[in-house]
C-alpha cells in the first residue's frame, strides 16, 4: 500500500466515526505526544541490559504504539496540508548539512557540539 492509499484508509476510519471535529492541531499534537509517551513507558526504568529483552518481550505492544504514532502523525500532516514525503526529504537534506558524515559518524553529539 502506498502513502496516498494509507491516508485514504486513515481518513475513512476517522470519517466513518465523525471524529474530524475533534482532530484540531492542538489535540492531534497532544495525541502524538501521548502515544510517544506510551512507547517510552514500555522502556521506563529498564537498565541497559534489560532494554533488548524488553523490546523482544513487548514487541506486540511496541508495534501497536508505533502504529498509533504513525496514524496520528500522518493524519496531522494531512490535516495541515503537509506533504509528509517532501517534508521528510527536506529535513534529511537539512540534517545532512548539520551533521556531515566526516564530523558525525559514530557520534551522538548534537550538531552544535561537533
Amino acid at each position: 500500500m502506498n502513502l496516498p492509499e494509507l491516508l485514504n484508509r486513515i481518513r475513512a476510519f476517522r470519517d466513518e466515526r465523525d471524529w474530524a471535529q475533534f482532530h484540531n492541531p492542538k489535540d492531534m499534537a497532544a495525541a502524538l505526544a501521548i502515544e510517544a509517551a506510551e512507547l517510552q513507558e514500555i522502556f521506563l526504568w529498564k537498565t541497559g541490559s534489560e532494554i533488548e529483552a524488553t523490546a523482544r518481550k513487548k514487541r506486540a505492544d511496541i508495534v501497536d504504539e508505533v502504529a498509533d504514532i504513525a496514524v496520528y502523525l500522518f493524519e496531522f500532516a494531512d490535516n495541515q496540508d503537509i506533504d509528509i514525503e517532501a517534508a521528510i526529504l527536506a529535513k534529511l537534506e537539512k540534517n545532512a548539512v548539520k551533521y556531515p558524515v566526516e564530523k558525525s559518524r559514530g557520534s551522538s553529539a548534537k550538531y552544535t557540539d561537533l
